[in-house]
């Protein structure tokens, strides 16, 4: 049995403003991963199924090992489709905004997006979500947002009308946002999903091989790369960072993805229980944190970088240089010391 936590008066807002019109537009966050990925198609295939006119669109490509789910090639990439995005926001009945807390993640497509005179509703399991859309279904203490969507539907009372393809993305962004459920993951209930998902067909073997090991041979060499000339341990602190600059980027051939699980990588150390991954990117330092046990990974994110997230996964950014960046990581490293257990 799985408890009711989403409220009920979200569940019936959700519901009445679905059955009240047919152009929907879903939206991700910038950078969009697994789940945001997994969530946006899952509930594309739900309203396909009764019979609403849905699209999603993204800010900016996704990782080609997610290209493989139901419904990927009819993606928009808001950088690509500028134009073609802004009619469908500007047209639409309803939105949905996936997997974010702030509009700022929405990057490029966020002024179209508040703009458009349609309602939103937020699903979402960050903390402290901004007030841009009408109805927040917000939930931080659920694993992922594709969690979230699986819920929500089942409270509606169309469990009935999750078909295989849409089960397989909301597995895909369960299984991805809680790194393959080694994180966020110790809630008995996600189990209880998991179990209803593979009864309606879903082979959790077969999408991991599709998420995990389906890299390019360049991927590999990066990850060697990163783990004998780029990692740093600070035994002291039970932590240690990795960082990729533009330049050894694109000496590796990077691609969107290629990067992917790097920063859980470190957590195999003993004694490690702190994971930083930095990445130059065009304008700013792309911030990655993963932990183990107790020890807050967002109250660091939040604290140093602009962060946030979850307690043993959250992400951030800086505008200082990758070096400067370092440094600012290394000198706060003794305050979070009385975190450790």
């Amino acid at each position: 049995m799985i408890s009711k936590i989403i409220a009920e008066e979200l569940i019936s807002k959700v519901k009445k403003a679905i059955d009240g019109v047919d152009k929907i537009v879903i939206v991700a966050h910038v950078g969009p991963d697994g789940d945001a990925i997994g969530s946006s198609l899952a509930l594309w295939h739900y309203l396909m199924t009764i019979d609403k006119e849905p699209v999603v669109i993204v800010p900016n490509p996704f990782p080609e090992f997610l290209s493989w789910m139901p419904g990927s090639e009819c993606i928009l990439n808001y950088d690509d489709h500028k134009e073609k995005s802004d009619e469908l926001i500007a047209a639409a009945e309803l939105i949905f905004t996936l997997d974010f807390n702030t509009a700022s993640r929405m990057g490029k497509m966020a002024d179209a997006i508040i703009q458009a005179p349609a309602d939103k509703i937020l699903v979402d399991h960050h903390l402290n979500p901004d007030t841009f859309a009408k109805v927040r279904v917000s939930y931080p203490e659920i694993s992922s947002t594709s969690e979230l969507i699986f819920r929500l539907i089942c409270r509606m009372g169309d469990f009935s009308m999750i078909n295989l393809a849409c089960a397989e993305c909301i597995y895909t962004g369960m299984m991805t946002d809680t790194g393959g459920f080694t994180y966020n993951s110790t809630n008995q209930e996600i189990y209880i999903i998991i179990a209803e998902l593979i009864k309606l067909g879903v082979d959790k073997d077969d999408i991991y091989r599709k998420v995990f090991n389906t890299y390019s041979v360049d991927r590999l060499r990066l990850m060697g790369f990163c783990l004998y000339h780029k990692m740093k341990v600070y035994p002291e602190y039970r932590a240690a960072l990795i960082t990729l600059t533009g330049k050894e980027l694109y000496q590796f051939n990077y691609t969107n993805g290629d990067a992917e699980g790097f920063v859980n990588i470190p957590l195999s150390i003993a004694g490690v229980d702190f994971s930083v991954f930095m990445r130059e990117d065009t304008d700013k330092i792309k911030i990655s944190f993963r932990s183990q046990g107790t020890f807050p990974a967002n109250k660091v994110a939040a604290d140093l970088f602009n962060g946030g997230g979850h307690l043993n996964a959250a992400g951030g950014e800086s505008y200082l240089s990758l070096e400067d960046s370092v440094k600012k990581f290394e000198d706060a490293l003794p305050e979070y010391k009385d975190f450790l257990e």
